[in-house]
């Protein structure tokens, strides 16, 4: 008798692969576990093996190698309808010549389940993704968003463990979006099922999830919350493709007590943490968060600090952007200001010179 402790995840993939005509390496060794109850996203650029991976564990693709597991038992061979999982994707894929009930009904229909229940069930469901009233329209009479909540509740109907989402809010409009990710996650919180959620919006994972897994080129870079991955990106690729960053190329330097960065094209040389610990001599790139530059009109004598040009000034709203050159090989710095900040009150003309402190506990060295 297979022993289920309470500890081990919901899903496991252990050692998954997938090619396609033997050639092309979309995942490798993909080791993943997914625990009970949380939101999980897979986040990454277009081809970065994220969708390929939520339909491997829908059941629609088959790995190449490898197992998947749920509740400890392989499912590789389960077809999808028998995994008896949730799924929403961006075209909503609603009956269009049935109610908003039928469509929500249908997965309780296939399921046989009496008519009395299923009544009961659906207005649960509307209720619940707030579309109560609404059982007689037609798909066509609604808007995109009520579209997509028909789609949420006829996945959540027949309660399964396991929601499998793929992009569900990509063809909303911003504001509508933002809205229904805030829903969403409020859902996930009410029914304590699993969430598995794909999108390449960083900002949609990291508001949402309780942990993403950032891919590229098929492999699981980093996987951790918000937070971690915000202001502790394990490599250079999450440090770009989460949040922004001012890049700051040069050479390692590394001595007894301190690791430092001599930048391309200056004498400039910087402190800052080695993450993949690169050797002395080593190609490499430092990344800061464009809030944590401390911005000085006068030169503050500190050691991490370098010269910059004003070029261009933006106002946000809640925030101000300076974009400012260092003169040598790098890209633009970014500076990110808070409203409340004085010099946001009274920001530096273009063209005026400022100083950039880049804090060494922010400044973070990746090899590349």
């Amino acid at each position: 008798m297979h022993n289920m402790s309470s500890t081990e995840p919901l899903v496991r993939f252990s050692g998954v692969q997938k090619t396609y005509d033997g050639e092309q390496l979309v995942v490798r060794a993909l080791n993943l576990d997914i625990q009970r109850g949380e939101f999980l996203s897979l986040l990454g650029p277009s081809g970065s093996g994220k969708t390929t991976t939520l339909m491997m564990l829908a059941g629609f693709e088959s790995p190449t190698a490898g197992d998947i597991l749920l509740d400890g038992k392989q499912i590789t061979s389960t077809p999808p309808h028998k995994r008896n999982f949730g799924m929403v994707f961006q075209n909503y894929a609603l009956f269009p010549h049935m109610t908003v009930a039928q469509n929500v009904a249908y997965p309780l229909t296939v399921r046989k389940v009496p008519k009395a229940e299923q009544e009961q069930r659906v207005k649960k469901a509307l209720a619940m993704v707030r579309l109560t009233g609404m059982d007689e329209r037609m798909p066509a009479r609604l808007s995109g968003g009520q579209q997509q909540r028909v789609a949420l509740a006829r996945a959540l109907v027949f309660e399964p463990q396991l929601v499998l989402m793929d992009e569900p809010l990509g063809a909303l409009d911003k504001q509508l979006r933002e809205h229904m990710q805030i829903e969403l996650k409020e859902l996930h919180h009410q029914l304590g099922v699993t969430f598995v959620y794909v999108t390449h919006d960083q900002g949609e994972a990291l508001t949402m999830s309780d942990r993403v897994a950032v891919f590229n080129e098929g492999v699981i870079q980093q996987l951790a919350d918000a937070q971690s991955l915000y202001e502790t990106p394990s490599n250079r690729f999450v440090a770009g493709f989460v949040g922004d960053s001012t890049i700051l190329r040069g050479t390692l330097r590394v001595d007894a007590h301190s690791s430092g960065i001599t930048l391309a094209g200056s004498g400039h040389t910087l402190q800052g943490l080695n993450i993949n610990q690169a050797a002395q001599g080593a190609q490499v790139e430092a990344c800061v968060r464009p809030e944590r530059i401390v911005l000085h009109q006068d030169n503050p004598g500190e050691a991490n600090c370098v010269t910059a040009t004003v070029f261009d000034i933006v106002y946000y709203g809640d925030h101000v952007r300076l974009l400012c050159d260092l003169g040598t090989a790098q890209e633009q710095a970014v500076v990110k200001l808070a409203l409340t900040h004085p010099c946001a009150l009274h920001p530096p003309v273009a063209g005026s010179a400022v100083y950039l402190e880049f804090p060494t506990q922010y400044t973070r060295i990746y090899s590349v």
